[in-house]
């Protein structure tokens, strides 16, 4: 199937499956700027004429429009339509020579957001009415564990949106999320914990900062369902856990795993530590809840403003259980760095006024885009290779053919400027591994006008290793 348009200078011809019509549209467009074939600066049809002209369904052109401009490809400008963006098609054709770029190195770490997507205007906002707002107590000398302002707000929020059971008084707030882990970890050093159970692949300075508390991290396997709980024994005090997406395998924790886990801390007395990272970002609708509403009394609770606001906000929260908050509270109170107060009562407004649950749901809708961007790229391009993980989140996983070496898709990927690490690279040593090869797609790091650029880049690293191997 086949079609084209016509508007004042172009006549471009594209080439549909009849069977995958908006999958081939967006593959099709998306060569075409690559190709150069669609300038920069090229206005779109209206989505009404392209339908019409191609005999498709306009809410399918609406959202092929819609994920090109996600990717960046493409640019909506109000009132006037849609054109072909100026930085679209950067990366170079597949048949020329791979180069550097020259606007310095890309990013698909996991992990990381895209900080350009800040709310300037919303926060800016936000902090005018809590500089305004503020009694001459609050511009005092607040708790140590955080404006009791913050603390309301944050127990309102979990509970509407993630399902915690908390209350202001079990609120704790720091920098980030690091920083509250090196508070328990301390305080369940204090209180005789030797050895902590985490996920066999995640952040290592995670496991640096445990270690630095004077406990010992050890390696719990992760499969399909997640970490694997059942094994662990009654000498360890407490398990850290990304409960709702595993970081980095994307996988949630399966029902009778979390009731294990939960079976596990009521019998032996330990703590289990929820890194709720991003859990706002689910994109099947089917929210999975907060591991902590089934054992409040058996689960530190902890989350950050980094992925749905930006990280430089800077705060992080824990929902403490009874069990533990008078030792961190007094961790806290010895670190002697509460965050700042009028950035914790400027979060209070921003969340008050429910601009965080419109920046969340705008977020939503990007990371979406790029999910769907990747996953269309990779089975278009990339035979043998597959995505995996929950629709969830700022990353999944890329796996890669048996064999195939991730050590060198990485160095790959570095020599054209891109910044693309492998599972293994999360790996805590220890125990057996039975994972396949493959690469942790951060699609949440790049700027929405250069993800596709990335994307590109990822794409040519992963295809330029497999084609070595099998050649």
């Amino acid at each position: 199937m086949s079609g084209s348009w016509a508007i004042p200078g172009l006549d471009l011809h594209l080439e549909l499956d009849r069977g995958r019509k908006a999958a081939s549209l967006e593959h099709a467009l998306r060569t075409a700027v690559r190709d150069r074939r669609l300038a920069a600066g090229t206005r779109l049809p209206s989505t009404r004429t392209l339908a019409s002209d191609l005999g498709i369904a306009r809410n399918s052109v609406a959202d092929v429009y819609a994920q090109l401009t996600a990717e960046g490809w493409f640019e909506a400008r109000v009132g006037a339509g849609t054109w072909v963006s100026e930085h679209a098609g950067l990366a170079a054709p597949a048949h020329r020579p791979a180069a550097r770029p020259t606007s310095g190195l890309l990013d698909l770490r996991g992990g990381i957001p895209d900080a350009s997507g800040f709310p300037r205007r919303a926060w800016a906002a936000a902090a005018r009415r809590a500089a305004l707002d503020a009694t001459a107590a609050e511009l005092g000398y607040a708790p140590a564990v955080g404006a009791p302002a913050l603390r309301a707000s944050l127990a309102e929020y979990l509970g509407r949106t993630r399902g915690v059971v908390a209350s202001a008084d079990h609120i704790v707030v720091g920098h980030g999320f690091g920083e509250l882990l090196g508070l328990a970890c301390r305080a369940l050093a204090a209180a005789g914990v030797r050895r902590i159970a985490v996920e066999e692949v995640g952040h290592e300075v995670h496991r640096e900062i445990i270690r630095a508390a004077g406990l010992t991290p050890v390696p719990i396997p992760v499969d399909d369902d997640g970490a694997d709980v059942e094994h662990v024994g009654d000498d360890v005090g407490a398990i850290l856990l990304t409960a709702a997406h595993q970081f980095p395998t994307g996988v949630p924790l399966a029902s009778a795993r979390r009731v294990a886990a939960v079976r596990w801390a009521e019998r032996t007395g330990g703590l289990i530590i929820e890194d709720d990272y991003d859990g706002e970002f689910r994109y099947d609708r089917r929210a999975i809840g907060a591991l902590q509403s089934l054992a409040p009394d058996r689960v530190l609770y902890a989350g950050t403003a980094s992925k749905s606001v930006a990280p430089a906000v800077g705060i992080a929260w824990a929902v403490v259980p009874d069990p533990l908050l008078p030792a961190v509270v007094v961790e806290r109170r010895r670190s002697g760095a509460a965050v700042d107060v009028l950035n914790q009562l400027a979060l209070h407004a921003f969340i008050a006024s429910h601009e965080l649950d419109r920046n969340v749901r705008r977020l939503r809708a990007e990371y979406r885009a790029r999910r769907l961007a990747l996953e269309s790229r990779v089975a278009d391009e990339l035979p043998g290779c597959r995505v995996t993980g929950l629709s969830a989140g700022l990353h999944c996983l890329l796996e890669l053919p048996p064999g195939t070496n991730e050590e060198r898709v990485s160095e790959a990927a570095a020599r054209l400027g891109l910044r693309f690490h492998g599972l293994r690279s999360f790996r805590l040593v220890g125990g057996q591994w039975r994972h396949p090869p493959a690469m942790v797609v951060g699609y949440g790091a790049p700027p929405a006008h250069r993800f596709g650029e990335a994307l590109e880049l990822a794409i040519r690293a992963v295809r330029s290793v497999i084609e070595c191997r099998d050649g």
